[in-house]
């Protein structure tokens, strides 16, 4: 229960929020207006997020680099379907390099569990950089970072395949909501695949 009431917030600005502000300046602003407009919750969301965090990590300049991206795609406006998958177009960004960083010494997706760790535990970082020499360990995160990469691409040809179907109403309040199960679906699958290579779950911290 108080798990559910300490999400209220986030629920509220990132799924509730954009389609009532757009719903209240679609009449006087039209459609492009309103939905540049209706990027103002999510986006000061995140920025509030990222003060209370005060710290920059691989974590936070992945988090500001998709405000800087989601910014400067409102900024540039364009149609109002192009507008409505600005956000998709972001995520799908995010996973492009994902996959872009599989050739070099170490996956970008390594960085962010490295950083995830360091916030929970004290030394948390130095002890996370050792488990790249693991057995198995290098394999996961490859692994994992397919999994994220086209998993992250194929949730933004989705959505941007509604953006083109549905009304921009419908859009705006049910694409957060495939969002949400598009990241549970990747989450679950990472802990199925964890769950079978017992040499990766010191990925988890465990």
């Amino acid at each position: 229960m108080r798990a559910a009431l300490t999400a209220l917030p986030e629920i509220g600005a990132n799924f509730v929020a954009p389609w009532l502000v757009y719903e209240a300046f679609d009449a006087r602003l039209g459609d492009s207006g309103a939905l540049m407009v209706s990027a103002v919750p999510p986006l000061l969301w995140s920025l509030a997020e990222l003060a209370r965090v005060r710290r920059v990590d691989a974590v936070s300049a992945t988090v500001v680099a998709s405000i800087v991206l989601t910014v400067g795609a409102t900024a540039l406006g364009g149609s109002a379907r192009m507008i409505q998958v600005r956000d998709a177009l972001v995520t799908g960004a995010v996973g492009l390099l994902f996959v872009l960083s599989l050739p070099f010494r170490r996956p970008l997706i390594f960085y962010l569990a490295r950083a995830a760790m360091a916030r929970r535990t004290e030394g948390g970082e130095t002890a996370y950089e050792a488990i790249w020499d693991r057995p198995g360990v290098p394999a996961a995160f490859t692994f994992l970072t397919w999994l994220w990469g086209l998993g992250l691409m194929a949730q933004t040809a989705l959505l941007c395949g509604l953006a083109y179907i549905w009304p921009i109403g419908r859009y705006l309040l049910l694409s957060p909501v495939i969002s949400w199960l598009s990241f549970g679906a990747l989450f679950l699958a990472s802990y199925r695949y964890m769950a079978r290579h017992p040499e990766a779950r010191v990925i988890m911290g465990r």
